[in-house]
């Protein structure tokens, strides 16, 4: 079963929007009110099953321009966003600078958070489960929001008088994380432990909070808040490592132990993925020389990930399987992973070492490490090797999570995107490492101002 109880969903949505035939229909649906619409348990988890589709449409090809585009893992030959992200040359026109999506996923999402609880009594549990989905699934497009841009907009509740602001100002960035991190609280105490099966992978469940919630203070620097989260990932029973002989199926195959939050996919609701990494020279991205020269000896990862035997690799097929061959730039139907055990492991390493506990985190980093057959690492070797620890773990995830979303964030978070990419593109300026806000988001609300550096 690729999807969440697919056909019931397939009727639960057909009621709330209508037109979709999918719980994760890749299409956003514009003007969506929920007044009359919230009546009963049904249209309630319906409304929440709509964030859903619109985060599908929100990541299809963005997870990778906003989390890799701008990094050193990837090169390109493609114009357009892929050319203006590797150059540095961003612009507001540019299709990565809309945050459009986001903000109809915030949408529906204030949506439900207003709406869930006027059909249950109160302190019904599956009121608050439903709700604690539609925070998290808020959180999450507001840290992305973050992030990419800065301060945004904060907007927490939905539109539905001509009376209500509608040009929204910015908010302070840290103003953001802290709703986020209050979001993310709430939906951790709130959401269900496990649905069963494959839905643990594609709904929001107490383990992604948590997931979120570390990523969230790790990019506070909130060391110790990061530290409590990441255990309870790594202590709740869900989550478990796979065998290297099964790293290529948490992408491939996808609803592995490993995996803690996907987007789901399918033959009719399709995202990028092929089109990003996959049909050769026609690919949107290929490895970098960097990426490709990083590998230690007998790393069982490496071919794995793209194709060796070639001088200059132009398959990436981490996402399809060792060996695919296939040129057709047809859409993709693997689910995205977005978070997983390995990624939650190493920033908890990173977090131990900020806070002094370098062997404690090398012991952690070694788990990784000898999945991929490395040998393990002491602190003196980690530090002969790659300067100090934290450039060992900042190395471990560039290898271990490359391509899935989180390099160009774990430069930036970690203050190396420009002393990174500076020799690349000339990126110099810390206020260049936001995006531009799009022209279309300026034209339409006139107390928003562009960032300072575009």
């Amino acid at each position: 079963m690729k999807k969440i109880n697919k056909i019931s969903i397939v009727l639960l949505i057909a009621i709330a929007f209508s037109c979709s035939k999918d719980i994760l229909d890749k299409e956003p649906k514009s003007g969506f009110s929920a007044q009359g619409f919230y009546k009963t348990s049904s249209d309630a988890q319906a409304g929440v099953y709509g964030i859903y589709d619109a985060v599908q449409a929100t990541f299809s090809r963005n997870f990778s321009f906003w989390g890799e585009g701008r990094a050193d893992a990837v090169n390109t030959n493609h114009s357009g966003d892929p050319l203006l992200l590797q150059q540095n040359t961003l612009n507001k026109t540019m299709s990565s600078a809309s945050w459009n999506n986001l903000y109809e996923t915030i949408s529906r999402a204030n949506y439900a958070i207003k709406y869930v609880p006027t059909v249950f009594e109160d302190g019904n549990d599956f009121s608050s489960q439903l709700v604690g989905q539609a925070r998290a699934l808020r959180a999450l497009s507001y840290f992305y929001a973050v992030r990419v841009w800065g301060d945004v907009p904060l907007i927490l509740e939905p539109y539905e008088s001509v009376e209500q602001e509608l040009f929204v100002a910015k908010t302070d960035k840290e103003v953001i994380l802290d709703q986020v991190i209050e979001d993310l609280n709430y939906a951790r105490q709130n959401c269900r432990e496990s649905f069963g099966g494959e839905r643990d992978r594609l709904l929001m469940t107490q383990g992604t909070a948590n997931a979120l919630l570390t990523q969230v203070h790790m990019w506070r620097g909130n060391y110790e808040s990061a530290i409590a989260a990441a255990d309870r990932v790594l202590t709740n029973s869900l989550y478990s490592l796979v065998s290297i002989n099964d790293w290529s199926k948490i992408f491939t195959t996808g609803f592995s132990n490993e995996s803690i939050f996907e987007i789901g996919y399918d033959e009719t609701q399709t995202n990028n993925l092929r089109i990003l990494y996959a049909i050769g020279s026609d690919s949107h991205y290929f490895p970098s020389e960097s990426f490709r020269t990083a590998f230690e000896e007998g790393d069982l990862r490496q071919d794995l990930i793209y194709d060796i035997t070639e001088e200059e690799p132009r398959k990436i097929w981490k996402f399809f399987g060792q060996g695919f061959d296939d040129e057709s730039a047809d859409p993709s139907a693997q689910n995205i992973v977005m978070i997983r055990l390995a990624d939650i492991m190493l920033l908890k390493a990173e977090a131990l070492n900020k806070l002094g506990q370098a062997s404690q985190a090398v012991t952690l980093l070694n788990v990784i490490r000898s999945r991929a057959g490395l040998p393990e690492l002491t602190v003196a070797t980690a530090t002969d090797l790659y300067g100090d620890v934290e450039s060992a773990i900042l190395h471990e995830r560039l290898l271990e999570l490359s391509f899935e979303g989180h390099r160009w964030f774990d430069l930036v978070r970690t203050g190396k995107a420009i002393e990174t990419m500076g020799p690349v593109n000339g990126l110099s300026d810390e206020a260049n490492l936001v995006w531009p806000i799009h022209e279309d988001a300026l034209n339409r609300n006139p107390n928003l101002e562009q960032n300072g550096f575009y």
